[in-house]
């Protein structure tokens, strides 16, 4: 006599509710990117947030997420090219320029997110307008 097969009698799997939201995962994206002002790793910690959760969201998290990785290019290309014309008058500008937009963008970014509203733009250079 055969034991009876328990692995395939227990029925189908439910799936588990995840311990971060959606919403609490974007958030803490956007925290890491402004606490990386102080320690800078953090905000690599936030890409890859970012990119591992894009495409496995919804619609409203999805453009904040995009918004994010967006945010993270251009502030980079910002950043280096602040630092390469350091030793000539426009660096320090590009430099507080990168300071200032990536701020406004994180706020932004919070505001609509409290307010549950997708980014409209999340590709935009600018600030998620159109």
């Amino acid at each position: 006599m055969s034991k009876p097969d328990t692995e395939h009698a227990a029925g189908p799997v439910t799936p588990q509710t995840p311990v971060v939201s959606n919403y609490g995962l974007v958030l803490t994206v956007y925290i890491l990117y402004l606490v990386g002002f102080l320690t800078g790793i953090t905000v690599l910690v936030g890409v890859v947030i970012a990119y591992l959760q894009r495409d496995r969201t919804d619609r409203v998290s999805q453009s904040h997420f995009q918004f994010q990785v967006t945010t993270f290019w251009i502030g980079l290309l910002y950043f280096f090219l602040g630092l390469l014309t350091l030793h000539f008058a426009v660096g320090a500008p590009i430099l507080l320029w990168w300071v200032v937009w990536t701020i406004i963008r994180c706020v932004k970014g919070l505001l609509a997110l409290n307010m549950g509203e997708p980014i409209r733009n999340p590709n935009s250079w600018w600030f998620g307008e159109t």
